[in-house]
């Protein structure tokens, strides 16, 4: 299987439960292939977690979904050690950390500590029970989505957490001609289960060849280029990081194995830009208060920088 009939395969399939947000299951793909983590932010109802689950689905591997909460406790996600009275020993109880693609729902609500564990398990691929570290599967992903409307009884996402998100995806109002088509199909029930379109050998198998796809010393340039720019920009109080450099490399590697090619070029760099660095990036205040959003930056600044011939 290639990268163009990976994703389409994975696209037939979320279509089964899903109408449209087929850019928002590229990025999925994009983000799952790249060894990255994705939050998406969007008000209640737009489907933020029947895409999320229907993804993992399509990919067959283990899933668990985390329902955060204010007293939510690390351990009731990494897991705990308990007396086995059977056989006299201690045994570890394993969280539902423990899985190929967890689904965090409103990330927000948890408190510090909660997502402090969360952060070990992004970066560090593994967790710690009582001082004893566990790795995590692989692949291993985690999918956070968070309501940006709720102000009471959330915390806000420390920027270092932020940043360990490879892709932050926006979801809003669906197009007239999807949500009326949405509705069809709910009247006559037209919604089925998702099945897998890949084994995990073969997964991991296609992340490996994605990110063996060729990058040119231009297209590397150009991604320094754009990553620099939101450093130097006016508007912006603080820039992207070096790991966003890195992050936007890898996506956009990805982006080019899925549509069938075996080197990058500058469209996989832009297609992939506002969802890679609009996160990481703080507007000053008075553009803040001017209505301005961060991925209206990031796209001036693709749209200005000078493209590698």
């Amino acid at each position: 299987m290639d990268g163009k009939e990976f994703m389409n395969s994975i696209l037939r399939e979320v279509k089964k439960a899903v109408v449209g947000k087929e850019e928002v299951v590229e990025l999925l793909t994009i983000a799952l292939l790249s060894s990255g983590h994705v939050l998406i932010e969007g008000i209640p109802g737009v489907a933020k977690t029947t895409i999320a689950k229907a993804f993992a689905n399509a990919i067959g591997l283990k899933f668990s979904r985390i329902q955060l909460t204010p007293d939510l406790l690390p351990a009731d996600i990494t897991g705990i050690y308990y007396y086995d009275q059977k056989t006299g020993e201690w045994t570890v109880k394993y969280g539902p950390i423990f899985a190929n693609v967890v689904l965090a729902d409103e990330i927000n609500r948890a408190q510090p500590k909660t997502q402090s564990a969360l952060l070990e398990a992004m970066q560090e691929r593994q967790v710690t029970i009582e001082g004893t570290t566990h790795e995590l599967p692989e692949p291993f992903m985690v999918i956070a989505t968070m309501n940006p409307l709720e102000h009471e009884g959330v915390y806000i996402l420390p920027e270092a957490q932020l940043d360990r998100f490879m892709l932050k995806i926006e979801i809003g109002f669906p197009p007239r001609e999807e949500e009326i088509q949405l509705l069809t199909r709910k009247s006559r029930e037209d919604f089925s289960a998702v099945s897998p379109v890949v084994t995990k050998e073969e997964l991991l198998d296609l992340a490996k060849r994605a990110m063996e796809v060729k990058v040119s010393g231009g297209i590397i340039e150009y991604i320094y280029n754009l990553v620099s720019r939101t450093r130097t920009d006016e508007r912006l109080l603080f820039g992207a990081s070096p790991r966003a450099g890195e992050h936007l490399l890898y996506a956009a590697k990805a982006s080019a194995f899925l549509d069938g090619r075996d080197y990058v070029i500058p469209d996989d760099v832009k297609k992939t830009a506002v969802p890679v660095l609009s996160h990481r990036v703080i507007l000053k205040a008075e553009y803040e208060l001017e209505g301005l959003k961060t991925r209206d930056v990031i796209g001036n600044i693709v749209r200005e920088t000078e493209v590698p011939v």
